[in-house]
């Protein structure tokens, strides 16, 4: 549907066109869509039909297809994308994603993506193994961010205010977990373009 409570330059004044996936390969104790994250749920689609709900998406206005915790579900991202296009998609992609996921997965996006919107939730093996079952997560999260970096390049916005191409990292400050935000905004400005 049209979701309206994303960034301002995803959401815009018309929404921004969500779908969000079941399956989530993290269990952070903190999120927002626990209900639909954690477990399988709502309908099961193919490559075709999610094309499908995309051109609905834009036809109903939104201002680009978010896709929302599609990681466990890339091996038909590409294909739902292309075929989107090839029937007459024209707003931005955005891949809305926690970023625990492999640089090979994201690089059957390459090209397709125009928007990452990653989190970046943590830089410590403890931290992420207590908050969201993954000590490993900063091993997958690195390359990945690189990657969606590369792929997509800086934040372009247009004269309406809307991203249009580039990357928009998030990171939530957890209760007494500065420190980790600290070491999360340093990752950041070591490794990333100003």
């Amino acid at each position: 549907g049209l979701h309206f409570y994303e960034e301002p330059c995803i959401s815009g004044t018309q929404g921004s066109g969500a779908i969000f996936f079941s399956g989530c390969n993290m269990r952070c104790v903190f999120c927002q869509n626990h209900d639909i994250s954690t477990r399988l749920c709502g309908a099961e689609t193919d490559a075709a039909a999610l094309a499908e709900i995309m051109l609905s998406l834009q036809s109903r206005g939104a201002h680009n297809i978010n896709l929302v915790t599609a990681a466990p579900h890339s091996h038909i991202m590409a294909d739902s994308i292309i075929s989107a296009r090839e029937m007459g998609l024209a707003i931005p992609i955005v891949y809305n994603t926690n970023s625990y996921e492999t640089v090979e997965a994201l690089r059957a996006l390459d090209g397709l993506v125009d928007v990452y919107l990653p989190d970046l939730k943590y830089t410590s093996s403890a931290a992420a193994a207590r908050h969201s079952g993954t000590a490993d997560y900063f091993t997958y999260a690195a390359p990945a961010i690189m990657e969606m970096q590369r792929q997509a390049g800086m934040l372009c916005v247009g004269e309406d205010g809307l991203a249009r191409r580039g990357m928009i990292i998030r990171h939530l400050v957890l209760p007494g977990s500065v420190g980790e935000a600290r070491s999360v905004l340093r990752f950041i400005a070591d490794n990333l373009p100003r």
